[in-house]
Order: C-alpha cells, then sequence, then structure tokens
C-alpha cells in the first residue's frame, strides 16, 4: 500500500467514514490503482470518483 493511500484511509478512519474492520482491511489489500487506466493511477489516493473510461467512473474512496 502506498503511503499516500494509507494516509487518507486513516484519514477516513479518524473521520468515522470507515468503520467496518472487513471494508478497512479490503481497502488497505486491494490497491485502488488496479482499477484505473495506466493515466489515472497517480491519483488513486484522491479521495474523489475518477474517469475509467467509456464515461464511467470509480467511486470516491469516502462513498
Amino acid at each position: 500500500m502506498s503511503r499516500s493511500w494509507d494516509k487518507l484511509v486513516q484519514s477516513l478512519i479518524r473521520s468515522g467514514i470507515l468503520r467496518s474492520p472487513r471494508v478497512i482491511r479490503a481497502m488497505r489489500m486491494v490497491p485502488r490503482e488496479l482499477f484505473l487506466p495506466e493515466d489515472e493511477r497517480s491519483y488513486a489516493s484522491i479521495d474523489s470518483p475518477l474517469p475509467i473510461g467509456s464515461g464511467q467512473t470509480v467511486s470516491a474512496p469516502h462513498d
């Protein structure tokens, strides 16, 4: 897990958005960048929806 992704997950835990241990574990185990096109991967740790092609987006982590 990248440091920036870990910081985002920690922030979502502190703010009470992430509460389920199972969801927290999944977010730590499965990198968001796996779901992004290569040119969007550097933005994986941003808490915002990101484009994945064909007019679709991957949800923001806080959703």
